[in-house]
């Protein structure tokens, strides 16, 4: 008997809140005479296998109906069960799509932005670039922030490439950090240059920037340099190159005359640099990448800073530094 009434329900398979309409006629009529035949149910097997309808203990050609207080806490449960069984599976397909949803991430946040391609992989980038600076017919604008640039890159690539624009009559406008101004391979690679090359430096600059006849730009889409952005949206490079031109017009000459960072008061521009990340509650480590230091100089220069100030403590240095007036004399001097 209970092989038989399982074979019914095959083929009227549906979840409790999609009780078929024959099955709650069915549930009706049992409740209403208090049992029904077997052969009733062969249209309505959902009624067998959701417990609505049980064989009578006493005589198995009936059906005995499940009191409705009892069958709907029972069919809210199972529903529940099936809400929170498919919520488990919508976390389980979530789970194994993020790895490949982070693959697709970059290009789907510009795939659908006119003038925005994606470059992936260094050897592309530097081919896209590369491309840039041979069609080049006026200027390349590019910043170069952090430490020292490799020599062997900076002689067997950049070199050849910026040597043939310079042949076309471009002209090169570079922006490094103040740690660079001593860097003598960066200075070297310059002078190996011949025609309108000039080269300046701040305390800070923004990112890799590089700007090719304020036609084209190239900037970084994440720290590992395996990805950048090719953007040629007029208005975005625009805005990019009066970010180069403001930048350029605050820095001081590196190359070909070097100009010489005087002190004020005893303070050096990049003694001021520090100070204004000290008064913004910086830590020595980010000052230090900021303004592309190690970290045991970035502390000597704060410990000299507080010695010419005459500060005995980090707290007391920060008082110093408002009290002395230097960073409105840097405001003043600009």
């Amino acid at each position: 008997m209970g092989q038989g009434l399982h074979n019914v329900t095959e083929g009227h398979d549906h979840g409790p809140a999609e009780l078929c309409e024959a099955g709650l006629a069915l549930y009706g009529r049992a409740l209403r005479e208090e049992r029904v035949p077997v052969e009733d149910s062969a249209h309505s097997p959902c009624l067998l296998r959701l417990g609505l309808l049980r064989p009578d203990d006493h005589d198995p050609r009936w059906l005995r109906p499940l009191a409705p207080a009892l069958a709907l806490p029972r069919l809210l449960q199972e529903s529940a069960r099936d809400i929170a069984r498919r919520r488990l599976e919508e976390a389980r397909l979530t789970e194994a799509f993020e790895p490949l949803l982070a693959l697709d991430s970059h290009s789907a946040s510009v795939a659908d932005v006119p003038g925005i391609g994606l470059l992936t992989g260094f050897d592309r980038i530097n081919e896209a670039i590369g491309l840039a600076m041979d069609e080049a017919h006026e200027e390349l604008l590019t910043i170069q922030p952090g430490g020292r640039r490799s020599a062997v890159r900076l002689r067997d690539v950049g070199l050849p490439r910026e040597q043939r624009m310079l042949a076309r009559g471009c002209r090169i406008r570079t922006l490094y950090q103040d740690t660079t101004r001593h860097d003598l391979e960066v200075v070297a690679h310059f002078e190996r240059l011949v025609g309108d090359v000039q080269v300046r430096t701040l305390s800070e600059v923004t990112k890799r920037l590089l700007i090719v006849d304020r036609a084209v730009a190239f900037v970084p889409a994440g720290e590992d340099r395996t990805h950048a952005l090719e953007i040629r949206h007029p208005g975005l490079v625009s805005f990019l190159a009066t970010v180069f031109d403001r930048f350029w017009n605050l820095a001081t000459p590196m190359y070909p005359e070097a100009v010489r960072i005087p002190p004020t008061d005893g303070i050096t521009p990049r003694q001021r640099a520090i100070a204004h990340l000290l008064v913004d509650g910086h830590t020595d480590t980010v000052i230090a990448q900021r303004l592309g230091l190690n970290i045991r100089t970035a502390r000597t220069h704060i410990a000299r800073l507080a010695a010419t100030l005459g500060s005995e403590s980090r707290a007391q240095l920060g008082y110093r530094i408002a009290e002395s007036g230097i960073l409105k004399q840097e405001d003043t001097d600009q």
